[in-house]
């Protein structure tokens, strides 16, 4: 068990985060990484990273999972990648003409994805995204969009009205998206049979589930039947469920999809790749009233560029995949057990696909509890474990798994007094995380 003196202080974190606060609306960058998802009170503020672990204002140091929002599949401060950067530095970053880089990330790129023609480069996901709605709405006359119940695809309106948190988006536009479910293909087929969709848009599959026998198949038919465009969100299946993506695991083709997170392996960079008559649409070489796609100042320049070549290289010369399924399976295995032993199997969880792992927490009554989860993550914490989930690198090493079995352990032993206590009250440093996509501050208002 950690010592009482040996637990991680965070008064140089704290401060930071207030600071954070006053200058950064919801004290960072992204919801995710906001501190009302971290128990209050311990919350770190990070100064560096390397493989799998990471350090913060106070010195603690934490095996990192989820590393960079699912972005860094490699580890942090990987070599190879670093080093490609640094080899394009001296040449300059951003120029008035493409270069020789965007050709041959393009060409290499496309290669690792089935079925795709044409590649336009940017920065963050959304552009990806939205991009390949307003492809779809220009290729079919149509207005509507079907979004699969999953979790998040853009930042920008078209989405986001179809949110609890959507204050600020046009009722109008919030009119625009619908919502189907899945593996269900009677949803999406009621949809698609009572409007006129410009595109589907989903990912393939997530953490959380896997597609039913035939469910893609019957995806495919759907929207070729009704003339709508298929749209995979590979952010996540993207050089994780394989190089190229959830479409080449399970042999079903989008029409379009959008790739980013770990293309760069941290550095900055999105794609959105496609059928060439579809993306032409956005081109010179078409007759028809063209598409404002993705024309962006930085989607191009070249540090990120030779990141996305440096990973694809790490890809074909390695297994990272492979590594990070066989880490993935290993903490599961470990953490599950290990909930057993302590009697708390029927609430604490390890499950999904072994390279993106999610843990579940439910209450006594065996419902998923949001102050249960905090003190699973307060007492992992507490034990060098930093993470919302366990999704893992190729960069987690055996040494660094067992840490995080032996800290989950440690964490359902206090879980279970909890649960044996019929509430975390009394166990919890402060308030409950909240969702990070809600539609009020409250119950984690910063006072």
């Amino acid at each position: 068990m950690v010592d009482q003196d040996d637990r991680p202080r965070f008064a140089r974190s704290e401060q930071l985060q207030r600071r954070l606060h006053e200058v950064v609306p919801g004290g960072a960058h992204t919801y995710a990484r906001g501190s009302d998802q971290y128990p209050e009170g311990m919350a770190p503020v990070l100064v560096r990273g390397e493989g799998a672990r990471v350090w913060d204002a106070d010195g603690n140091c934490f095996v990192e999972y989820n590393m960079g929002l699912r972005s860094v599949t490699l580890g942090h401060a990987y070599r190879p990648v670093l080093d490609a950067v640094r080899a394009v530095l001296d040449g300059g970053l951003s120029f008035t003409r493409p270069t020789e880089l965007e050709l041959t990330a393009a060409e290499e790129f496309l290669a690792l994805v089935p079925g795709a023609d044409m590649v336009k480069f940017g920065k963050g996901g959304s552009d990806a995204t939205s991009a390949a709605i307003r492809l779809s709405r220009a290729a079919t006359g149509r207005d509507l969009v079907a979004v699969c119940e999953q979790p998040f695809f853009s930042v920008n309106d078209w989405f986001i009205g179809a949110l609890e948190m959507n204050a600020g988006i046009p009722a109008a536009i919030q009119e625009l998206t619908v919502r189907f479910r899945y593996n269900d293909l009677d949803s999406l087929r009621e949809v698609l049979e009572q409007n006129e969709v410009a595109c589907v848009i989903m990912e393939a599959a997530t953490a959380a589930a896997e597609p039913a026998p035939g469910f893609l198949e019957g995806v495919r038919d759907l929207c070729d039947r009704h003339g709508t465009v298929l749209v995979f969100d590979e952010m996540i299946t993207g050089l994780r469920w394989a190089a190229g993506g959830a479409q080449a695991v399970y042999g079903v083709r989008p029409d379009l999809s959008c790739w980013g997170k770990a293309l760069g392996n941290g550095f900055p960079i999105s794609a959105l790749a496609g059928r060439r008559e579809i993306m032409e649409l956005g081109g010179l070489r078409t007759d028809e009233p063209r598409v404002f796609l993705m024309s962006t100042t930085h989607g191009a320049e070249s540090v990120s560029l030779a990141a996305l070549r440096a990973v694809l290289r790490a890809y074909a010369e390695g297994d990272p995949i492979g590594t990070m399924e066989e880490r993935g399976r290993e903490l599961a295995e470990g953490v599950n057990a290990a909930a057993r032993e302590v009697g708390v199997d029927r609430h604490v969880t390890v499950t999904g696909r072994p390279s993106c792992l999610l843990f579940a927490t439910k209450d006594g009554s065996g419902s998923p509890s949001q102050p249960f989860r905090t003190l699973f993550l307060q007492e992992l914490l507490r034990r060098g474990v930093l993470g919302q989930n366990f999704v893992v690198s190729a960069a987690h090493t055996r040494e660094d798994v067992e840490q995080t079995i032996t800290a989950a352990r440690e964490a359902m032993l206090v879980y279970r007094k909890a649960l044996e206590a019929g509430s975390a009250d009394g166990f919890l440093q402060g308030r409950p995380v909240a969702p990070a996509l809600r539609r009020y501050a409250a119950p984690r208002r910063i006072h």
